[in-house]
């Protein structure tokens, strides 16, 4: 009993082994491999910790042993290209116009309210007001004018007698005068032909006068006509141009008081792309700029640059950016979220693996190259565009065997023995 005991206990252990240490080969006998297969990796163990140990072995050297021998590396042979430059910003949509319409005057709401989300036109009353007493005003003003108006041809007339007989008493005082000088009148009918002047002359001043009543009374009749037709204007709130309300407007029986809101209206066609341009960047951002933008909705719109700002946020020192893009469909909303690229003409780069890049000591960003000597030599570069080919980069030759695996083993003037990938690998 202690035998088939020991046995079992053997054949357990076994078993377990194989599950543990050799389930590949338990799988392949499985799927009908021979048996011998699983005796085989027994044969395999001591070669595999062997290999293990060499290439810890591989990892360790390169770091002590740099100088001495050369390093295998993966290289890409890269041309510098034109492309397109671009400055990547991320903002958002906004409408081109948005204003609140709000009340000149007071007065209680008279009309149905329209919904929010309405479209509505340039000119649409949005609210109308009960205008009270405002037309009997206006008839008031109105009579008050006509009045002022039908006093014109009397106070006219009474001053046209005035200068007539002013210019008779001017006529009577050269005759007396004559007459005097030659010995036919007495100096008294003179003086009494000057003062005959000097008593007209006070009559048509207080004709003038008279005229100059009538003119003003009919300015301030007509300033009251127009101050009531005013009024009377404002009772009726329009929209000052097409587009939504993104309010309700004010419901029926509601008191509007001076300045209090009606509703307010957006415009959606053209809408704008704003986004903040970095102060590195602005020099590159012009006016009439071509633009793209990519929505998150998944919308891809085109459009211009419309303005450009010259003074910078005061937090965040950036420069505000819009473009305009049109809508006419009204699919693009207030607010949605951009990513928009700005053109800023053509640049020669080099279109390299995102993982080639590396850093100096200094923390600097660039690549390894292999320079005509053989060696590695690190070379600070610029991104300019990150795309999913890869990145493009600006600060090497036009021509560049860029190390793109093995950079992070090797240090300037290391020697390499480079095997060169394609372009697409």
């Amino acid at each position: 009993m202690r035998i088939i005991s020991i046995l079992t206990t053997l054949f357990v252990l076994s078993g377990l082994y194989f599950l543990i240490f050799e389930r590949a080969a338990v799988k392949a006998v499985s799927r009908g491999a021979p048996l011998s297969t699983l005796f085989a990796g027994l044969d395999d163990t001591e070669d595999i910790a062997t290999q293990q140990t060499e290439a810890k072995i591989a990892n360790e050297s390169p770091q002590t042993n740099l100088a001495s021998q050369v390093i295998k590396v993966f290289a890409l042979k890269s041309v510098e290209q034109e492309i397109e430059s671009v400055v990547i910003l991320r903002g958002q949509t906004e409408a081109s116009r948005e204003v609140q319409v709000r009340a000149e005057t007071s007065g209680q709401v008279i009309s149905e309210p329209l919904r929010k989300g309405t479209l509505v036109k340039k000119n649409q009353i949005l609210c109308r007001l009960d205008p009270g007493v405002r037309d009997s005003l206006l008839a008031d003003a109105n009579a008050k004018l006509a009045e002022a108006k039908a006093r014109v041809p009397e106070t006219q007339a009474r001053l046209e007698e005035a200068e007539s007989r002013l210019d008779e008493a001017k006529i009577n005082f050269n005759g007396a005068k004559k007459l005097a000088q030659d010995g036919y009148a007495s100096e008294a009918r003179v003086a009494a032909t000057k003062a005959a002047i000097r008593s007209t002359e006070t009559g048509v001043a207080s004709a003038r006068a008279g005229f100059k009543a009538t003119q003003s009374r009919i300015q301030g009749a007509e300033a009251a006509v127009a101050s009531a037709t005013k009024e009377i204007e404002r009772l009726i709130l329009r929209a000052p141009f097409s587009g939504f309300l993104e309010t309700d407007t004010t419901e029926i029986g509601s008191l509007l008081q001076h300045g209090s809101l009606c509703a307010k209206v957006i415009q959606l066609n053209p809408i704008k792309l704003v986004g903040f341009v970095a102060e590195v960047d602005m020099p590159r951002v012009e006016v009439g700029a071509n633009a793209k933008a990519k929505l998150l909705a998944g919308h891809t719109v085109y459009g211009k640059v419309t303005f450009l700002s010259r003074s910078a946020d005061k937090l965040t020192r950036t420069f505000r950016v819009e473009v305009e893009v049109l809508n006419k469909d009204l699919s693009i909303s207030d607010g949605q979220t951009a990513d928009i690229k700005i053109s800023a003409g053509t640049r020669t780069a080099h279109l390299v693996p995102q993982s080639a890049l590396t850093l100096n000591d200094d923390g600097d960003l660039g690549v390894r190259i292999i320079a005509t000597d053989s060696t590695s030599l690190f070379v600070r570069v610029k991104m300019l565009i990150d795309t999913a080919e890869g990145v493009w980069l600006t600060g090497l030759p036009d021509r560049a065997n860029i190390i793109v695996v093995g950079q992070e083993y090797v240090k300037d003037g290391v020697i390499v023995s480079p095997i060169f990938r394609k372009p697409t690998q």
